[in-house]
């Protein structure tokens, strides 16, 4: 579904020596998964026999008993589609490998050994085991079936999965076989484990496996042995652990004293993809491979994943303060570096009582600061034209009188009167031409305030308002900085939050972030907005939304049409996300004229739409097969 799959890792309680009862524990276990619409379902090292079993993995009566209780979940498993991973003792020409056996459907597709053998401290594998990181292009024989058996086995199916599978020490190797995995295809790797439990090693463990799974671009999967392992000289706690590129998605509660598994919906097409659109993964060196095709897998009716409604604000509360002051850091340095590299001392911001114009004057006053700058030398100005209200005229002028910064109103009314009547334009008629005549001259003024003044104007426009082209062409769309161009509207309410630390201006923040956004362009009644920019073109919070799935992964209409709907519950119905949706792609690429010529500005995020680095596209592209994809 829309490229997601659900995995599983399991940890079953063990019964060291007993593979009949350990098998009878991964039966339910299977099939609990499969009538939850798991796709792969992966098991601990050793599964069948305990990792513990230590020596007697060289005993023929154990061997037998395991191969028995092999064959009796094959039997069982002909009709289930989850493709189970299974840890198996498997002796080869005469010499024991530790492997993962790969299975669906009563058939085994591959048989995987493992490469690294820990042989220190509390464990000593090579006792029993050999190393299988040179066998490739080979098969062996199991239940009755020709099996391909080697490190260089991938597993895929007709979709967007390819997944490989590495055992326990595989992942803690210099170079674990996971990495040329990912290199020549798989986008979701699995670990077996036998991981003991040592006071903090968990946390390693977690952090191993997440950064394993960023570092591969791929999501990652570990199970590791658990409660009734032998505790003779260690104790092993069942950690279960999924993650996906670099974020941990779930992990379980360890020391469970009964069988279980967690699970997590993963997205396997956004991984490939960015993939594409975001790495030097393209560069990695690829082996020879063996791919295997998998069969259908159980499908998914529903995503049972919670997608981030804003996913350019961090998720976590505790992360608030190290975010705000990394994103308020790049936009000063920017800024400090432009104005020191061409000799200007002093910067000019149209400031409005809105949110761009507030963050650009907040970053550009931290910029001051840090080089010890007079903050006289920040020209604010406020140019109050037919729509502008008290409300923001009184909080732009409170903001800049209590940041210390020198402070100009020019009125724009008189200017764009005689502009109408230069250019013939009715002044009764509220069209795109009053609103544009307006922005031009708030922009001309700036300019050449800042001729006059020997300084840089600072641009307030965000990443959104580029996206969507919200902006006029020379007017607030041009500047000779621009200051917020990496920062999309929902992430600018969110850092302009943070400054209500500062007490003196608390009450002024507090306001503006309350603050209907609006242009102020055309006439209002009684000292209101009369003209809301969301009502015209939008949520905000939508279209950063649409903007991030579009631009980060190149995800279809309907993928962000359907995500949007769990993203948001109710609070927006599939009808108002459609209509959304189709205007922000209209506008998307009907206004890429306007982000051709964008001034320069620091990169923020992720996700920027420079066309000298970011985003590079035709002005002219014809949007109707994105239109048309619904």
């Amino acid at each position: 579904m829309f490229g997601y799959y659900r995995v599983a890792s399991a940890v079953n309680k063990t019964v060291v020596g007993n593979p009949s009862k350990n098998a009878k524990e991964i039966l339910t276990l299977i099939k609990e998964a499969y009538t939850k619409e798991v796709s792969v379902i992966v098991f601990p090292e050793l599964t069948l026999t305990g990792y513990t079993a230590s020596d007697l993995l060289l005993n023929q009566t154990l061997i037998a008993s395991q191969h028995q209780a092999l064959s009796d979940i094959v039997e069982q498993t002909k009709d289930i589609s989850t493709i189970v991973i299974l840890g198996f003792a498997l002796i080869e020409a005469d010499r024991l490998y530790n492997c993962a056996i790969v299975m669906q459907n009563a058939k085994i597709l591959g048989i995987i050994p493992k490469s690294y053998l820990p042989n220190k401290k509390e464990f000593y594998e090579k006792r029993q085991a050999t190393s299988g990181r040179d066998i490739t292009r080979s098969t062996t024989e199991l239940c009755g079936q020709e099996v391909p058996f080697g490190v260089d086995l991938l597993f895929c199916d007709s979709k967007d999965m390819t997944f490989g599978v590495e055992i326990c020490e595989d992942l803690w190797a210099v170079t674990p076989p996971s990495n040329h995995m990912a290199s020549n295809g798989a986008n979701l790797l699995f670990n077996l484990s036998a991981s003991n439990e040592l006071i903090g090693k968990h946390a390693y463990r977690e952090e191993l496996v997440r950064t394993q799974s960023a570092r591969c671009m791929s999501a990652y999967v570990y199970s590791s042995a658990g409660v009734g392992e032998s505790s003779t000289d260690t104790v092993f706690g069942g950690h279960a652990i999924i993650s996906e590129y670099g974020t941990t998605l779930i992990q379980n509660e360890r020391f469970s004293m009964k069988s279980h598994f967690i699970t997590a919906d993963i997205d396997l097409e956004r991984l490939r993809w960015l993939r594409l659109n975001e790495s030097s993964y393209g560069d990695g060196r690829r082996k020879k491979t063996r791919v295997i095709k998998v069969s259908i897998l159980p499908t998914m009716t529903q995503i049972k994943r919670e997608i981030n409604p804003m996913p350019f604000v961090p998720s976590r509360y505790s992360d608030k303060k190290h975010r705000c002051d990394e994103i308020v850091q790049i936009q000063a340095h920017g800024l400090i570096k432009r104005m020191s590299h061409a000799h200007i001392q002093k910067a000019l911001i149209g400031i409005s009582g809105g949110l761009d114009s507030t963050l650009a004057l907040l970053s550009t006053h931290r910029a001051f600061e840090i080089m010890g700058w007079d903050f006289k030398d920040i020209i604010a100005i406020t140019m109050p034209g037919f729509g502008t209200t008290s409300r923001t005229k009184s909080n732009a002028i409170a903001l800049c009188e209590a940041l210390g910064v020198t402070l100009k109103t020019i009125d724009i009314s008189q200017i764009s009167l005689q502009e109408f009547e230069a250019i013939e334009h009715d002044k009764e008629e509220l069209s795109v031409t009053y609103e544009n005549v307006q922005a031009r001259a708030r922009t001309s003024i700036l300019m050449n305030m800042a001729n006059k003044q020997g300084g840089l104007v600072i641009g307030t426009g965000d990443l959104s308002e580029i996206a969507l082209g919200w902006s006029t062409y020379n007017g607030d769309h041009m500047s000779m900085y621009a200051l917020n161009c990496g920062i999309p509207k929902t992430l600018i309410h969110y850092v302009i939050e943070y400054y209500k630390s500062n007490k003196k201006i608390a009450h002024i923040i507090d306001d503006i972030l309350n603050t209907p956004i609006s242009p102020e362009l055309l006439p209002h009644e009684e000292d209101e907005i009369v003209q809301e920019t969301e009502s015209i073109i939008g949520p905000y919070e939508l279209h950063d939304f649409f903007l991030y799935h579009f631009i980060k992964y190149g995800a279809k209409p309907t993928k962000i049409r359907h995500l949007a709907s769990l993203a948001f519950g109710e609070k927006y119905d599939s009808q108002t996300i459609t209509k959304w949706l189709k205007l922000f792609l209209r506008r998307f690429f009907t206004q890429q004229f306007k982000r051709s010529c964008m001034p320069d500005g620091p990169k923020v995020g992720s996700i920027n739409l420079s066309p000298r680095a970011d985003w590079k596209m035709a002005s002219d592209v014809d949007v109707s097969i994105w239109l048309d994809s619904f």
